[in-house]
């Protein structure tokens, strides 16, 4: 099936359907992304140590705001390819992948570029201390150095979901998974390279993905290919690129913020081995989380698409299937973490403060847990529409307008666990403002 023909299901072929067919390849990717995550911390934390792993939390900061810098181009240069194949303007989605490109070149290599010069004080301010410094910097510099790759990587997957190829996203997840999980076993614990291993595991994985994605996109038989005339920066079609991808860029950088916060008052109440645990909570967070997202993923071409079609029933019968997809497996993640903290954070350490501190944090951390995916549906739903400030308001609402008041003052009354309680009440306070914004757009679209 070509590019054309794929947009055009977008439009005709049942709902229901349609997102299952673009969030499983998206699912099943994203849970694997997140399982070889688990794994390079699991080896970390067993075969390095308790300390390898605190370094590695150090480092979260640095790898969101990168993230932030990808997804400002990938998630912005997908939601406007989406929306002109929609529009069937097809000469203007062939530039924007162009565009992709060379933005991600742009952008990677500066990004490596000034991180690098300013690697140490970056960390410092992170919340490294003299023990996490040296394992941090080992594994950033290897993170940095392939930081173009990366930015690539996820831009070209972002951009083969628009173009109605999921499955081809979903090959390149997987395969940079599998490689990944290989590399780790070898590289950590058969040649004991540490976490300098972890992170030439993922670069190198990532690389032969990319290989692969610009494989695909040079079949000149695609709608969409890679090919003369389309790199050149084009005012309008980075202005389109960047006004939809700052929704993303505020959301990651934002985390980057309140991660680096939250590093530093775990490391003020509880030391070294509290951001330990915050890095395992976070993995299990992220597990279940992953599988929200690759929901999102699926549901981004297929709103995008009828929106610019100005089909608006199927684009809000997407946006009901995602969030009740989204919190049923939520709720999931939830009663596991309630029932089985301790036998999750074995899985990453038996150092047996980690342990315990671990266990506690993952209860505390996941105590709403099943209200997030509503409020990370809508929020990327707002900005599959390009309803831009819409988006940022409601992602600024939960981590900056809530939780990083919320992680300072508790603490003061609570302690360690007040930092623990923040992140839930900030998801729930976060959960009661997006829904009346919703209720509010609906109403707005049906006085149209």
């Amino acid at each position: 099936m070509d590019n054309k023909q794929a947009a055009l299901e977008l439009g005709t072929k049942p709902v229901g359907g349609l997102l299952m067919q673009y969030a499983l390849p998206a699912i099943v990717a994203m849970t694997a992304s997140s399982l070889y995550n688990i794994i390079d911390r699991a080896f970390i934390g067993q075969v390095v140590g308790p300390e390898a792993i605190a370094g590695l939390g150090i480092t979260f900061p640095l790898m969101n705001l990168s993230a932030a810098f990808g997804a400002a181009v990938g998630v912005g240069a997908s939601t406007c390819i989406s929306v002109k194949l929609g529009q069937k303007d097809y000469k203007r989605a062939q530039n924007l992948l162009g565009n992709t490109v060379t933005l991600n070149l742009i952008i990677g290599l500066l990004f490596m570029a000034v991180c690098l010069l300013f690697l140490n004080p970056i960390l410092r301010f992170f919340g490294a201390s003299d023990v996490t410094l040296p394992y941090a910097r080992e594994f950033m510099i290897i993170i940095l150095l392939g930081n173009v790759v990366t930015h690539m990587y996820f831009g070209m997957n972002a951009v083969l979901r628009a173009a109605g190829k999921p499955r081809h996203a979903m090959y390149a997840t997987l395969f940079t998974v599998a490689c990944n999980i290989v590399l780790v076993i070898a590289f950590v614990w058969w040649f004991r390279w540490g976490i300098r291993g972890a992170a030439l595991a993922t670069v190198t994985s990532q690389s032969l993905a990319l290989c692969w994605q610009m494989w695909v996109f040079s079949d000149k038989k695609e709608l969409l290919h890679l090919r003369r005339g389309i790199y050149r920066l084009r005012p309008q079609l980075v202005k389109n690129i960047i006004a939809i991808g700052i929704s993303p860029f505020l959301m990651q950088a934002t985390s980057c913020i309140i991660v680096i916060f939250m590093n530093n008052q775990f490391v003020h109440y509880g030391g070294d081995m509290a951001v330990g645990a915050y890095s395992i909570a976070n993995s299990m967070v992220m597990v279940f989380f992953m599988f929200v997202m690759g929901m999102i993923q699926g549901m981004q071409p297929i709103v995008g698409y009828n929106f610019g079609a100005e089909k608006y029933d199927r684009m809000f019968r997407c946006l009901w299937l995602t969030i009740a997809a989204a919190t049923s497996i939520l709720l999931v993640g939830w009663a596991l973490s309630m029932l089985f903290p301790r036998e999750i954070a074995r899985i990453f350490t038996t150092d047996p403060t980690l342990l315990e501190l671990s266990a506690r944090g993952i209860r505390l951390d996941m105590l709403v847990f099943f209200v997030v995916g509503s409020q990370a549906v809508i929020t990327n739903f707002f900005q599959c529409i390009g309803k831009v400030k819409v988006s940022i308001f409601l992602s600024l609402s939960r981590q900056l307008f809530m939780l990083l008041p919320m992680a300072f003052f508790f603490p003061l009354v609570w302690g360690l666990d007040g930092v623990w309680y923040s992140m839930p009440a900030s998801d729930l306070g976060s959960f009661a403002m997006t829904i009346p914004v919703l209720l509010w757009y609906l109403r707005k679209i049906k006085q149209q």
